[in-house]
């Protein structure tokens, strides 16, 4: 696994495990893909036991905010959105997690949020090894990818 400041004992939610796809281990998050193949719905979950950002210290809120600057210039690059949607809210699920999210005008909620739609369509297997090869041209060469598996 990466490099990271956390322990060895990161679990993640129950939630987050089963809604989404593990795509890889950055140095400081677990990167998730959401199983809605509606939106580029990526989770940055950090390895971290609080909740809150500014319980991180100072060099982990850096660590996070590269992460997500990546994660949403992958988005931007790759899915090319109208608007790309950041946000930590965690009101069901409280291991800190961030969201990046691509938004385009015609997506099935638009303007809507995304949180808690009740259309979804899963991914596929052909989708997901795009998402995985894509990502892997992408991030840095030190990252850790998973395959994932389609869910459908």
């Amino acid at each position: 696994m990466a490099s990271n400041d956390a322990d060895n004992t990161f679990v993640l939610d129950d939630r987050l495990s089963q809604d989404c796809h593990i795509l890889a281990e950055l140095s400081f998050s677990r990167l998730l893909l959401m199983n809605n193949a509606l939106f580029p719905w990526f989770i940055l979950v950090p390895r971290v036991e609080v909740t809150e950002i500014h319980e991180l210290s100072a060099s982990q809120q850096q660590k996070l905010m590269e992460e997500t600057d990546l994660l949403s210039r992958f988005v931007q690059q790759t899915f090319s959105p109208y608007k790309l949607n950041v946000a930590a809210i965690g009101n069901i699920v409280r291991q800190m997690h961030i969201h990046i999210v691509g938004r385009k005008t015609d997506d099935t909620c638009w303007p809507g949020v995304v949180w808690g739609v009740s259309q979804k369509t899963a991914y596929n297997q052909v989708q997901l090894n795009e998402i995985s090869h894509a990502l892997k041209s992408f991030l840095p060469p030190d990252t850790d990818f998973f395959q994932p598996q389609s869910k459908a």
